[in-house]
């Protein structure tokens, strides 16, 4: 029953922050569009409940520059500077609204990474597809990429383990106090997170 209300809030949340946010996204697709050209979206493959493979939207926060061996730059050389405010204030996340309506993804649940990844987890944080991935998440109102990679999981772990409906809304509620602030959006020495490299120590 709790996970039908869940959908329902999902559904409910997801088509509300549509309606609410539409002058909002079309004024950032704007800005994006204006100042970077090409598309507005980034849309890229992610592992979702059980491992399923759907695609998330975001808005676009980076420029495809590379070097001259075709190599793609640093973040930090790519992020525009719309897309470092977008990130700031989490607003690059409200394309996943779309995700929500479609069923890919939940509001509150573990980040969806990237499908690399898949192969480098350790059985138990693994366990972090037993649920849809989420816009916002335990682990992201503990700290998002100013926290390790273990850290990360342990979070994701945690909510899994210990997840109601209260839970949820306390996220929510914690994930725009941390919006507003802006906190958390990069790890110290880079602009968003460095890539997992997989780790065999037991959560």
């Amino acid at each position: 029953m709790e996970l039908q209300l869940k959908r329902l809030s999902d559904l409910l949340v997801g088509l509300s922050g549509l309606l609410i946010l539409f002058l909002p996204i079309i004024i950032i697709s704007i800005l994006i569009k204006l100042t970077s050209g090409g598309p507005i979206f980034f849309r890229q493959a992610r592992p979702g409940k059980d491992g399923t493979i759907f695609y998330l939207y975001k808005f676009r926060t980076m420029k495809d520059l590379r070097n001259d061996k075709g190599e793609i730059a640093p973040d930090e050389k790519r992020i525009t500077k719309v897309g470092k405010l977008l990130r700031q204030l989490s607003l690059d996340e409200l394309p996943e609204l779309f995700n929500i309506l479609k069923g890919d993804m939940s509001i509150v649940g573990p980040r969806p990474l990237l499908v690399k990844y898949l192969d480098r987890y350790s059985s138990e944080q693994a366990r972090r597809h037993e649920v849809k991935p989420g816009i916002t998440g335990w682990a992201q109102v503990n700290g998002r990429n100013a926290i390790t990679w273990e850290e990360k999981f342990r979070y994701d772990l945690w909510y899994i383990d210990n997840w109601s409906l209260w839970l949820d809304i306390k996220i929510i509620f914690l994930t725009i106090i941390k919006a507003i602030k802006g906190e958390g959006i990069s790890q110290p020495g880079h602009a968003t997170m460095e890539e997992f490299k997989g780790d065999n120590t037991k959560l």
